[in-house]
């Protein structure tokens, strides 16, 4: 078949710019589809890191203003090792250090509804006739509210097909009624079934709305995010929209997260050769000042600390967890009453709990290589990547069946041992009861290793490459190009 031409545009992309599991998304998922043979091209603003990482990036294209609400701007051009990048260049609006969402104060910046409404514009305008570049796209893809907005004009105005992708329906870009003028958006748009959402403007809810397809990223989010407790007041919408929602599990980076050839640890090894991984079990144990114990487990966590992580109730039974006995090793910030917790048991039982609070990439690879199990208890999770990182790490994870989880994680019973489909532990109520309980059966089954090592290589063999995501993708837009027909 033929191939597509792609817009990917998103308001984050790892390295340069990354808060969550879009930024990581961003540099996979566009690579894969480029890989497969298709013309994408991911648009993002041009951020200070990037216009550092590209500082001679030729100018493309002038924007005009687009809007009574939104300045001039500029388009330039950059290459990611293959993968072509356009770049907003807007100093007025992102010429900012640090998180891209947040002041430093840790509020919102107060005119993102500009900053991402430009963005979403111009996704809009490179899908429509009147895009300044000779390049055509068949379909534009949209990822969480900071671009959601896109479909907006794309529907009113005409142009190509729209997919926009829900990575965490918490966020649903809420702005004064002000904004549909100063985004020039049409009157007859402020609708229940246009972008208006109880007085405001949702740049997500308009997406959900108006897009011609939908994703998000697992299919049990797709289902999850259609219930009411789970939607965070878009569930009606969705079951409306069910036929255009897909749940395409996220893939991840495996050359990046690749035990065999990872330059952060002092041993590679893969799952017919895992006793290497007992040296990284050591290195850890020895780099965060825990007991070189080989007798015991050492449960691992990399992670925001909040309480959608489920680490509140990990804390709760912290000191039960060194009785087990077993060690933990928790790298992560966030939540500062949390934070505070951690320290204070690492500082009661020292050589059995190391806390580090930042963020440190290498140490990440070396807790997910030198841990025995990998804690991920969270309360909602629309993809999660760290299980997957654990899975490829020969790292059985503790997880709840939520999201992602739920379509990576198989608890260890004796029919899923049978069928060599264990990979993991499964929590099953988010009560520090059940996290306990759980963890003892985890450090029962760790001293079986022959169990051990079968859950270790059921993880280790399965796939998580963004090859089968990259093929879902290309249905979805096949199918948006031809609803949008």
């Amino acid at each position: 078949m033929n191939p597509l031409a792609i817009l990917f545009a998103t308001s984050e992309m790892a390295p340069w710019v990354k808060t969550g599991g879009l930024g990581d998304v961003a540099a996979a998922l566009p690579a894969a589809l480029r890989r497969a043979g298709h013309d994408i091209r991911v648009l993002l603003p041009a951020y200070p890191a990037l216009k550092e990482a590209f500082p001679g990036a030729p100018v493309v294209a002038a924007i005009p203003a687009l809007a009574p609400g939104l300045p001039t701007a500029r388009l330039l051009a950059a290459d990611s090792g293959g993968l072509p990048l356009l770049l907003l260049d807007c100093p007025e609006l992102y010429e900012r250090p640090g998180n891209p969402y947040l002041a430093a104060d840790g509020h919102d910046w107060p005119d993102n509804g500009r900053r991402f409404g430009l963005l979403s514009r111009v996704a809009a305008l490179l899908g429509q006739p009147a895009s300044p570049l000779l390049w055509r796209v068949d379909v534009v893809h949209c990822n969480d509210w900071q671009t959601a907005l896109a479909p907006a004009w794309l529907h009113y105005e005409g142009g190509a097909a729209s997919v926009v992708t829900v990575h965490n329906i918490a966020f649903p870009g809420c702005f004064e009624a002000a904004m549909l003028g100063a985004l020039d958006l049409p009157d007859s748009a402020w609708r229940f079934d246009g972008v208006e959402y109880h007085g405001q403007l949702s740049f997500l809810k308009a997406g959900l709305q108006l897009a011609t397809r939908i994703s998000t990223v697992s299919p049990t989010y797709a289902r999850e995010i259609q219930d009411d407790s789970f939607g965070y007041g878009l569930a009606p919408l969705l079951r409306h929209r069910r036929d255009d929602l897909r749940g395409i599990l996220n893939g991840i980076d495996t050359d990046i997260w690749n035990p065999a050839a990872d330059p952060a640890l002092v041993q590679g090894y893969a799952a017919n050769r895992l006793a290497a991984k007992r040296a990284n079990k050591l290195a850890l144990q020895r780099e965060l000042g825990l007991a070189e114990a080989a007798d015991r487990p050492l449960f691992g966590v990399v992670s925001r600390l909040t309480e959608q992580k489920g680490l509140d109730l990990l804390l709760d039974i912290g000191a039960g967890l060194t009785a087990l006995p077993a060690q933990l090793a928790l790298l992560g910030s966030g939540d500062k009453a949390m934070e505070a917790g951690f320290m204070a048991l690492a500082e009661r039982f020292p050589g059995q709990i190391a806390v580090r609070l930042k963020f440190d990439e290498g140490l990440a690879h070396r807790i997910e290589a030198g841990a025995d199990c990998f804690l991920m208890p969270s309360r909602f999770e629309p993809c999660g990547l760290n299980q997957m990182y654990s899975l490829r790490y020969g790292t059985p994870p503790l997880v709840r069946a939520t999201g992602g989880l739920a379509d990576t994680v198989v608890d260890t019973t004796a029919a899923t041992l049978a069928d060599k489909t264990a990979n993991g532990f499964v929590v099953a109520d988010l009560t520090p009861n059940a996290l306990g309980e759980t963890l003892e059966r985890v450090a029962r089954t760790w001293q079986d290793k022959r169990i051990w090592l079968r859950l270790q290589q059921n993880g280790m063999r399965r796939d998580f490459s963004w090859k089968s995501a990259a093929g879902q993708y290309i249905e979805l837009y096949r199918d948006a190009i031809a609803a949008a027909h």
